[in-house]
């Protein structure tokens, strides 16, 4: 097997990605929320689900699209931080991860609520003190746990607990619940069709007796029923003809799903009158009146296993979810990785897991005596997210992104994902203000987060960023503000800066740093640095940056061909300035770099055996680690590091893995110690190689107490030396000399200067005495 992206098996058809649809959406939506939603809207309480189906279609064209362009990545989050940048990913991963916590806790208020009326009558007998219920109500204090919440709690700590120990859910598993459901679904709707009567629908002639101006109060209450489309997305690379079948995945499970659930509320609505069904278990409610004698309580208890089946299927799929929206967050560095650590024995993100548990159960014990809560507060946390996919949408389709290529395209294009923005945060506008709050603490937190941490961790810029600052004179100065504020300051893929002066004469730099970003997945960032004379102003040597660019360019291009590197991407630019040295800093600075590779010279001060010139050694630390070349012909065969500890000795180690993992290097550490420590010598030297994992390199012990000489001895035998940096300050460099230009002068092999940032005092960089 060759190297590259590790891709999942496409094994799974039309008919599973439908089942994984529906099933994650026929829940306790239908279970549950009748009853609560007709009190809510009365008999019209039918069209409350319509166009909570019609809201959903429209987000499913737009999830649709994102979905065949991006089918790999998947899932809402990943679309949204893509496409609008950082601050809205964070906003909706934690919308969505909280979301799904409260989904879960009204699931589970659905499962407690069956698995009571199973449960009805059954009691504990405890000897000398009568019986108790098995699901009893408990008081805490001012708190009371009703009996649905207890069986409630049971039910959230084994779905978390499954899902911590990693118990696997499959394609098959979910299409035969998906098929048992539908089954179980469509006898009671054929039994419930005969028991059908109009006159219960209609009250005083009308079908509206609260009136129709609760339709949408009632659409907002029951729209956490169509919550599970978006998860089809998320499994995207295992689908066959992603392209094909995604979208009919999609906007078929949405449309099947509506049309069941019209079909079995308006059936309810017409065997009970809407003021009298049950609000917690209103399908068994309405199975107790169509099914008679024996065939009642079958019929009933039927109902009721298939409740529990949906809900705990509902439950552990939005438990499930929130894990790899986490995971994703963590990839991109907007929560801690601690989040995400792997359970040793079950492979499980168990923190992660542990945390949604948490909250889960919270709200189950908070809210959970007011299913409307729950469920509006889900709903409100969605709508926010999927208003946002629909806003990536036209970001990716305006910003014109060369790889955004959809199979499948929304219909009415802009129209169509605008109205999904209008009616999505519309209908936030008719939910309660507690929900509402809820909501819009959760995007503040978000928000928050975002700016005190993720900010400075995450490196991912949104595409509309890109195109708002890349066209910053044509833009509002407002807007150019905003995505100049919200821009990440964190770092971006490790970047390996290769300042040339002389593109013929310096190409082993190129191979040296292609070395080092391959080693780290990054890129070589090859910058021509290009003097001009103090009488030239900048500007007027801009305006000859494009020949200069293009001479750049061609030599470039030629090292690049002509030099032996390693598989790592090497971008080519050209830098014009009056003082080419310094400018090696600053572009460090500005490209975010992660190490800079660059030759020896005799205009710079590598005499002194550090990268900075003086004045800059006083002022300011280096931006990143340091390699300087003494090249005298890159061979790295036998690459020899002497080491007597410290940071930069560390960074001599990285580089000899670096080469003995990618170029085949044979290395020898060599240590100098006094006469008569040679053990100590070797077992320093021993544990030293075992820290950096360099346990198979040759160990070299000289016990001749003269460092220049034992180097320059072994170096007879060895094509190139890695040695760190000196740590004497100016003053002593200055009066005792350097151990780096000794040793550069002394050996006939190249030199490879290592040096890592380090916090000093003003006392150290003038006065520190410590060892080279």
């Amino acid at each position: 097997m060759t190297g590259g992206d590790e891709e999942l098996a496409k094994d799974l058809g039309l008919f599973s990605a439908l089942a994984i649809g529906i099933g994650t959406m026929i829940g306790a939506g239908i279970f549950v929320l009748p009853g609560v939603a007709a009190q809510e809207a009365g008999p019209i309480v039918v069209l409350s689900f319509i166009i909570g189906g019609m809201i959903a279609m429209i987000n499913a064209f737009s999830v649709s699209e994102l979905g065949t362009a991006m089918p790999k990545a998947g899932g809402a989050y990943y679309y949204i931080n893509r496409a609008l940048g950082p601050l809205f990913g964070s906003v909706s991963g934690m919308g969505d991860w909280m979301g799904l916590a409260f989904a879960s806790a009204f699931y589970c208020i659905g499962f407690g609520g069956y698995l009571t009326t199973l449960l009805d009558g059954v009691v504990i007998p405890i000897p000398g003190l009568g019986s108790i219920a098995l699901l009893p109500t408990i008081v805490l204090g001012p708190l009371v746990l009703a009996d649905i919440q207890i069986g409630a709690l049971i039910a959230g700590v084994v779905f978390v607990g499954i899902n911590y120990i990693g118990a696997k859910e499959t394609g098959g598993i979910q299409t035969a619940i998906v098929t048992l459901l539908l089954g179980i679904l469509a006898v009671f709707a054929l039994v419930g069709f005969f028991s059908f009567d109009w006159g219960t629908v209609t009250i005083d002639g009308g079908i509206a007796p609260l009136g129709y101006g609760e339709m949408l109060p009632g659409t907002a209450l029951v729209f956490v029923s169509y919550l599970g489309y978006a998860k089809i997305a998320t499994i995207g690379e295992e689908l066959k003809n992603p392209g094909q079948n995604l979208p009919i995945a999609i906007i078929g499970s949405v449309a099947i799903v509506m049309v069941v659930y019209s079909i079995l509320v308006g059936l309810m609505v017409g065997i009970i009158p809407y003021d009298q069904i049950d609000i917690d278990t209103p399908m068994s409610d309405v199975a107790s009146v169509i099914f008679e004698g024996n065939l009642g309580v079958i019929g009933v208890t039927s109902i009721t296993l298939a409740a529990l089946l949906a809900t705990a299927s509902s439950a552990n799929a939005s438990i499930l979810a929130s894990a790899r929206i986490n995971f994703a967050m963590g990839r991109d560095k907007i929560v801690t990785d601690w989040l995400n650590e792997i359970h040793p024995r079950f492979a499980t993100p168990y923190r992660s897991i542990a945390v949604t548990g948490a909250m889960i159960l919270l709200f189950i014990v908070v809210l959970g005596g007011d299913l409307e809560v729950l469920s509006k507060a889900a709903s409100v946390l969605h709508l926010v997210v999927y208003a946002l996919i629909n806003v990536a949408l036209i970001v990716f389709r305006e910003a014109d992104v060369p790889e955004y290529d959809p199979d499948f395209t929304v219909p009415f294009y802009p129209i169509t994902p605008i109205l999904g923005v209008v009616f999505s945060l519309g209908l936030i506008a008719f939910m309660n203000q507690i929900e509402i709050a809820l909501g819009l603490a959760f995007v503040l937190g978000a928000i928050a987060w975002y700016g005190i941490y993720a900010r400075h961790e995450t490196d991912r810029e949104g595409v509309l960023s890109d195109y708002i600052l890349s066209r910053s004179e044509e833009m509002p100065d407002a807007a150019v503000s905003a995505a100049t504020a919200a821009k990440p300051s964190g770092r971006s893929e490790y970047t390996v800066v290769v300042p040339v002066s002389n593109p013929r004469t310096e190409a082993h730099l190129l191979s040296l740093a292609s070395v080092v970003a391959k080693a780290n997945d990054g890129v070589v960032q090859a910058v021509h640095i290009v003097e001009v004379p103090d009488q030239t102003p900048l500007v007027e040597g801009s305006k000859h940056i494009q020949r200069i660019d293009d001479e750049s360019r061609k030599l470039m291009n030629q090292v690049r061909e002509s030099t032996e590197t390693v598989d790592a991407p090497v971008n080519i630019r050209t830098v014009v300035s009056h003082r080419s040295f310094e400018e090696v800093f600053d572009v460090a600075r500005r490209e975010n770099a992660d190490t800079v590779v660059m030759g020896w010279g005799p205009d710079r001060p590598w005499t002194a055996g550090r990268a900075e010139r003086p004045l800059e050694e006083l002022t300011h630390d280096l931006p990143c680690d340091f390699l300087v070349l003494n090249d005298r012909g890159l061979e790295t065969d036998r690459v020899l590091v002497p080491t007597a500890g410290g940071p930069d000795s560390d960074l001599s180690a990285e580089m000899a893995r670096y080469m003995r993992d990618q170029l085949g290097s044979e290395i020898t550490l060599l240590h100098v110690v006094d006469e008569g420590e040679e053990a100590e010598g070797e077992a320093f030297l021993t544990d030293w190689a075992a820290d950096h994992d360099l346990e198979n390199a040759t160990i070299r012990v000289d016990a001749s107490d003269d460092v220049e000489d034992a180097i320059a001895t072994a170096a007879r035998d060895h094509s190139l030396i890695v040695l760190g940096a000196t740590e004497r300050g100016l003053l002593s460099r200055l009066l005792r000399g350097s151990l780096a230009y000794s040793v550069v002068n002394e050996v006939d092999c190249s030199v490879l200067l290592a040096e890592r940032p380090t916090k000093r005092s003003l006392w150290n960089r003038l006065f520190g005495s410590r060892n080279d």
